[in-house]
């Protein structure tokens, strides 16, 4: 062989090894972080921004209702969120005020406060009651709720001595002047309804619907109120166990339900933008050498990996326990309401629920996450879902 065909022979084989190593770093990089299939996705309506307002439970009831609505009738209406938030805010303030102050006051509530509202006041759409009377185009609601603080806290000190009939009609007038008179009655795609006659042409019935919690600090198979600041109706939740509450999750999103999940997404393991919600391993089992690599590290180095969300990562196995000893303390508290509308899995088959948020779109899959199947069991605190969406075994527990 001549030097010549040497230099050629040579040049073609780093050609070739350049490529493979081409190839191969492409494959590393695309398979970086975190990659998602989505199995199911239950149809639903759009995503929404509650902007600067804790009134995510609104939202996420709402699009609960709103899914029912196209489930049932094809119709993809868009329902207003504020017109919940506005008789919720009203009624609370009768109920702080009769407990001295005793009780939080704020913009939180939970999903049954908006199946106690459509159920007896009804629903009217977005276009017909925004609750935006103060001059932004997105919820801002700080300015007014110290405003209603102040007012509740002022007729709590009872400088009268006693309380004068007019005292709730004054509160009333606070929220209409910064969300607009509630409608007595509208015209809605050429015909006039009022909120009952709108919520009753919707085919909406609040009895259809069931919350579950899984504690096992309580009995199961029986309701109890779950002890969060924010549920100041004192509304029961059913309480079943874990296995049961995963299996009415899943029951429902295969037979086409969505379900309003009320959760914790305080936790390191939820990276918005990255559009995935995790329970690492903190003692993860390895093999070989990747042990004793990982036991190398230091507890910094090692939080950084587990967090980085740039590879897949082990989770813990959650239990009932671990269920209880976190909510006991403080690790999960009653923090945001959801719409979990989907099933899906990631590059290496593990499952996750695909969750629509109302943040905006300004994120990784334009609105929603992905929530790990452990991130699902330990950070719920409640779900809820069509009665008919219950697996029938337990239908048969709850009696």
């Amino acid at each position: 062989m001549n030097f010549k065909s040497l230099s050629l022979l040579l040049t073609v084989v780093f050609a070739l090894n350049f490529q493979g190593f081409a190839q191969d770093s492409l494959q590393k990089k695309a398979v970086k972080g975190y990659h998602f299939t989505d199995e199911v996705v239950v149809p639903h309506t759009r995503i929404e921004n509650q902007y600067r307002s804790g009134t995510c439970w609104s939202y996420s009831t709402v699009s609960f209702i709103e899914a029912e609505v196209l489930r049932t009738t094809g119709k993809d209406v868009n329902l207003s969120e504020m017109f919940c938030v506005r008789h919720t805010y009203s009624d609370k303030a009768v109920k702080y005020v009769r407990l001295h102050g005793k009780m939080e006051f704020g913009q939180g509530a939970e999903s049954a406060d908006v199946f106690r509202v459509i159920n007896k006041y009804g629903i009217v759409p977005q276009s017909v009651y925004t609750g935006l009377q103060y001059g932004t185009d997105k919820p801002v609601q700080g300015e007014m709720m110290a405003a209603l603080k102040g007012f509740v806290d002022a007729i709590v000190k009872n400088p009268n001595h006693k309380l004068t009939p007019v005292w709730h009609e004054a509160y009333d007038r606070i929220l209409d002047t910064y969300m607009g008179k509630l409608p007595k009655t509208f015209t809605y795609k050429g015909k006039t309804y009022t909120p009952q006659s709108f919520r009753d042409m919707l085919g909406l019935n609040m009895d259809n619907y069931e919350e579950f919690t899984s504690y096992e600090a309580h009995p199961y198979y029986k309701p109890f109120p779950l002890a969060i600041p924010d549920n100041w109706l004192w509304a029961s939740t059913m309480n079943v166990t874990l296995d049961d509450m995963m299996a009415i999750i899943d029951n429902a999103l295969h037979n086409g339900y969505t379900v309003a999940w009320g959760a914790d997404v305080s936790d390191r393991g939820f990276n918005w933008k990255k559009g995935v919600a995790i329970i690492p391993n903190q003692k993860p089992k390895l093999k070989g050498s990747d042990q004793a690599k990982w036991e190398a590290l230091s507890q910094r180095e090692q939080q950084k990996e587990l967090y980085s969300f740039d590879s897949i990562v082990e989770e813990v196995t959650v239990t009932p326990k671990m269920r209880q000893e976190n909510y006991d303390n403080y690790k999960v508290t009653d923090d945001h309401g959801m719409l979990i509308v989907g099933i899906a899995h990631d590059q290496k088959g593990n499952k996750y629920y695909k969750i629509k948020n109302s943040w905006g779109t300004d994120q990784k899959y334009k609105g929603y996450f992905y929530a790990s199947k452990a991130f699902v069991e330990l950070q719920t605190l409640s779900i809820a879902v069509n009665k008919e969406a219950i697996p029938k075994k337990i239908k048969k527990e709850l009696k």
